[in-house]
């Protein structure tokens, strides 16, 4: 284990915790551990996970202002105060499906590409799932806890092929987090 693998899952236990609680720490907590991801991601040679944590950098920005309530459908509007949790129209879902099942292929054969990814097509459909769930996120969908059901396991297989166990830990008890968020956000939804 190295000492950025620790630090980043310390930051991201706090991450999984403040997501769950629909907490406004959420966001700036996502900022920190992007930035951390992406150094790890990097150096191990994720490169698709790497892209994800830029993505998710600037995801977090757009989700801090959409939760806030000053931006609505991509425009700013007057501050009305802090965004309910809803639920994905049922519109969205065919072109999120499309969304993760073309990006997954996109991925895969960038990385194979590449050739130097350790598991391309585990890294292509994390990847994908998380752009796809980071944007179900930061519309404060309650359904954004499935995509992340599937996520943490490839996560964690990624993460121990690579030599992140301290990552692979925090996944771990990020799947037990995803459980207990469906049924909260659920409960918690307005919609």
């Amino acid at each position: 284990m190295n000492t950025l693998d620790i630090i980043g899952a310390a930051i991201g236990l706090a991450y999984i915790v403040s997501e769950y609680r629909a907490d406004r720490w959420f966001w700036p907590l996502s900022l920190l551990m992007s930035a951390f991801y992406a150094v790890i991601y990097f150096r191990t040679a994720c490169y698709a996970n790497f892209g994800i944590c830029c993505y998710n950098f600037v995801m977090s920005v757009y989700g801090l202002l959409v939760w806030r309530g000053i931006v609505e459908n991509g425009r700013r509007k007057e501050e009305r105060g802090e965004r309910p949790i809803g639920s994905c129209p049922a519109r969205y879902w065919p072109w999120l499906i499309l969304a993760t099942v073309l990006l997954t292929a996109l991925f895969w054969w960038l990385l194979g590409l590449l050739g130097e990814s350790t598991l391309p097509l585990v890294d292509g459909l994390s990847s994908a799932l998380n752009i796809v769930g980071m944007w179900m996120l930061s519309q404060k969908y309650w359904q954004q806890w499935f995509t992340w059901l599937i996520v943490e396991p490839l996560m964690i297989g990624l993460c121990l092929a690579s030599g992140l166990y301290a990552s692979a830990v925090m996944y771990a008890v990020y799947e037990v987090f995803v459980v207990m968020g469906i049924v909260r956000w659920k409960k918690q939804s307005i919609s």
